[in-house]
């Protein structure tokens, strides 16, 4: 005698040993000794074991599921009970066994209540258990229908539109997701090349971008509708012709500058800043998108500004153009002491937009600082004093150098064909340090105006250690001045926004933004520290990628570098940080050496540099 019976969830055949009232002692299949409850035995029979458990099988399959379900009730039932419903006589022992391999088998449709005791799910229950079924069959067979596509080496656009999402923050349930990275391991590479294989991606240096994009404008980098509303036409300040002195690529002309001759060897300086803040409401709309932004974004080839184009437009210190300004004057004797600051908010008129290309060549270390030389281009006997200003002002703070450690400045650019071209200007040329000192001299004046009134500030401070951000004035020891704060960007960082709205209202120009122990300052501080700091990370990052490129474009086998500490160093001639191998622990830092390039994999944004000896 044999019995059919079930154990964790499954149905089995064995011979009997021995029986009695509560245990059978059996004989498994595969010839196991064991013990089996008599409450889990549903029937005995006398057929051979692998015969009645295929007939039984065979008949289970055979079963209409629906009509089975249809000829229950709602009551509980058993399944010798249904078995003799739906056979329509008392079942035999392959039927029972059928018909409890078919209600086991149909979760959904028959509730397990007890052994061999049943409930038929309720009709609304069922239909959306079945139509859940039918959505995942064809979700299913939706995936398997796009990772064949992309095994062909097509994008579906179903998957090209979730792409960014897909590569940079996945959301793993999504069924664009599971395809993508079904076809990705079969194929066993990375999403990022089934990405670039497929179309989806063109480069690791868009990749990157991507990903920046995504994470810190997740709405897109465009902008909304923002107006620019009408604001008070402010009086033409007289006798000023201002220039400005940027990169070529500059769209956003924050500063400008404006020289005057008072006579007796005495001089007015203005430096001019664009001022946004005055027509900007706080909580409006454009506030807030400053707020989100915190800062115009940087990157080779291009950039995500903080302000919409209608505003740059608007307020930007555009050549031929008479623009709101926020201007501070000084009084400059013939020994370059400056003095009577005054801070005025008028229109200005912009004579011109220098370009640093174009007058650089006219005007250098060694060339161009005459005052008595040829004039090369507009403007250059007033940059010849500047720069005789700014000198003068760099001794006072004790921050001339004669002879400072070169350091280096680089663009990034691209040929028609995509060829990349590394530019190099030396920091600390006339031009930067004329530029820097007057917007030292400009945002160390309106920072100290803030901390005298006491009024709160994004302020840049340094009383030891490194430098951080402060909602209160402390001096910057590492420029040399007692108050510091960044006022002179105002269309392309929040920081100076926030601080010209503060200046604004401090000369009775509406309320200053901000009030002391203001909760909101602080969040503003920490999201423009945080946020300023990521978009710096992916400028350098993007200029380390363009710099592997560049390196195997020009087939590079050895680069001299300097070394930062231990392994780590600045290779010469490019804007990349890396490490070295075989670097002898001996050599100190700043020290110049010559290495061999082993690999160069910009893809994997990966360099291989190994020590060869030191650079005397």
């Amino acid at each position: 005698m044999n019995i059919f019976y079930e154990e964790s969830g499954q149905f089995k055949v064995a011979t009997i040993v021995q029986k009695n009232d509560s245990t059978y002692q059996v004989d498994t299949q595969h010839g196991k000794r064991t013990k089996v409850k008599a409450n889990n035995v549903f029937v005995e029979f006398t057929e051979p074991l692998d015969q009645f458990l295929n007939t039984a099988q065979t008949e289970a399959g055979e079963i209409d599921t629906d009509l089975l379900w249809e000829t229950c009730g709602e009551e509980e039932f058993s399944a010798e009970a249904i078995a003799e419903e739906y056979y329509g006589h008392k079942p035999t022992g392959t039927e029972l066994a059928a018909t409890l391999i078919a209600l086991y088998a149909a979760p959904m449709y028959f509730y397990k209540k007890a052994k061999g005791i049943f409930k038929a799910a309720p009709e609304e229950t069922l239909k959306q258990a079945l139509a859940a079924i039918e959505r995942k069959k064809q979700q299913e067979a939706q995936i398997e229908a796009w990772v064949e596509e992309l095994l062909q080496d097509r994008l579906p656009p179903e998957i090209a539109a979730d792409l960014k999402q897909i590569l940079h923050a996945p959301d793993k349930q999504a069924l664009t997701y599971k395809a993508f990275n079904k076809a990705a391991d079969g194929r066993k590479i990375s999403a990022y090349e089934l990405a670039k294989r497929v179309g989806g991606v063109s480069s690791m240096a868009a990749f990157m971008l991507d990903g920046f994009e995504l994470k810190h404008f997740p709405k897109g980098i465009g902008f909304p509708d923002l107006p620019v509303p009408p604001f008070e036409e402010w009086p033409l300040a007289e006798g000023v012709s201002a220039f400005s002195i940027d990169d070529e690529s500059t769209t956003e002309v924050d500063d400008a500058l404006s020289l005057q001759d008072l006579g007796g060897g005495n001089k007015r300086i203005g430096i001019h800043i664009a001022a946004p803040a005055l027509a900007i409401e706080p909580g409006s709309s454009i506030e807030q998108q400053i707020f989100q932004r915190q800062s115009t974004a940087y990157y080779p080839g291009g950039k995500i500004t903080m302000l919409p184009e209608n505003w740059i437009g608007a307020f930007s210190l555009d050549a031929g153009s008479e623009r709101l300004a926020m201007s501070i004057y000084f009084d400059v004797n013939e020994q370059f002491q400056v003095s009577n600051p005054q801070t005025r908010v008028e229109r200005v008129k912009i004579a011109e937009n220098l370009r640093i290309g174009t007058i650089e060549p006219h005007f250098n270390a060694k060339t161009g600082l005459d005052a008595e030389g040829e004039t090369m281009f507009s403007h250059h006997r007033e940059l010849i004093w500047f720069y005789q200003l700014a000198i003068a002002l760099q001794k006072q703070r004790g921050k001339y150098l004669e002879d400072a450690v070169p350091a280096y400045d680089y663009g990034i650019e691209f040929e028609p064909d995509g060829k990349v071209r590394i530019s190099i200007r030396e920091r600390g040329s006339p031009i930067d340090t004329l530029v820097s000192e007057m917007m030292i001299l400009a945002n160390s004046t309106w920072a100290q105006m803030l901390h005298e009134a006491g009024l709160p500030g994004l302020f840049r401070v340094q009383p030891a250690g490194k430098v951080r951000m402060s909602t209160q004035s402390e001096p910057h020891i590492g420029m040399g001045v007692a108050h510091y704060g960044w006022f002179t960007s105002p269309l392309r960082r929040a920081a100076d926004y926030i601080n010209q709205k503060q200046l604004a209202g401090l000369i009775g120009i509406g309320e200053p933004r901000f009030a002391s122990g203001d909760a909101m300052l602080f969040a503003a501080l920490r999201d423009f520290d945080t946020t300023y700091s990521a978009y710096n990370d992916f400028q350098r990052e993007l200029e380390g990628y363009w710099s592997l490129v560049y390196m195997q474009q020009e087939n590079l086998r050895e680069v001299n570098a300097v070394i930062l500490r231990e392994e780590l160093v600045r290779l010469n001639g490019l804007p990349l940080v890396a490490r070295a191998t075989g670097i002898p622990m001996d050599l100190p830092a700043k020290t110049t050496v010559k290495l061999a390039v082993t690999e160069v994999d910009p893809e994997k944004q990966l360099v291989g540099l190994s020590y060869i000896n030191a650079v005397i």
